[in-house]
């Protein structure tokens, strides 16, 4: 069965979404994959500011993704693989969504706008780093149209796909 997607916006990230998007990720839930455990705020604010400069200079970054009502409840977007293991050189499309809004397909909608942006950017095909163990994330691969590529370890000795999608 196939459900009507939600209406959802992304917007460059400014200043004042590096305070939302780490109140929206403080959840165990949601930092299972990335670390256990809520970063700083330092860390978000550095993001975001490095988010609006990739985005002026490749037209794509890590978008702030909104809901319906202009709350934000997330983060996708695609930027350069940034790690010295795994795809190097490619670009890597991802996303970070609240606990509260899982299960609603907001991360599949945004992913597929960001899809249509990098494709307009000039960007031939991108990637998606995923834990082994991730199934959402692996299940909005599967519904994006992209192919398990690679089976990787991380330096941390953990299993992640590479999925991939060309157009």
């Amino acid at each position: 069965m196939n459900r009507a997607l939600p209406v959802v916006r992304l917007r460059v990230p400014t200043d004042e979404d590096a305070v939302a998007w780490h109140q929206v990720f403080d959840h165990p839930d949601v930092m299972e994959f990335h670390g256990g455990r809520s970063a700083e705020l330092s860390v978000y604010e550095e993001l975001t500011a490095r988010q609006r400069r990739h985005d002026a200079e490749h037209g794509f970054c890590l978008w702030t993704m909104l809901d319906e009502s202009g709350r934000v409840i997330g983060f996708t977007g695609a930027q350069p693989w940034p790690q010295d293991w795994g795809p190097r050189g490619e670009i890597e499309i991802g996303w970070r969504l609240g606990r509260e809004h899982w299960g609603k397909g907001y991360v599949t909608a945004a992913a597929r706008m960001t899809l249509e942006r990098v494709r307009a950017a000039g960007v031939d095909g991108v990637v998606a780093m995923v834990n082994a163990r991730n199934a959402r994330s692996i299940a909005v691969t599967r519904r994006l149209g992209m192919s398990l590529a690679e089976v990787l370890t991380t330096p941390a000795r953990q299993e992640a796909h590479c999925y991939r999608l060309a157009w």
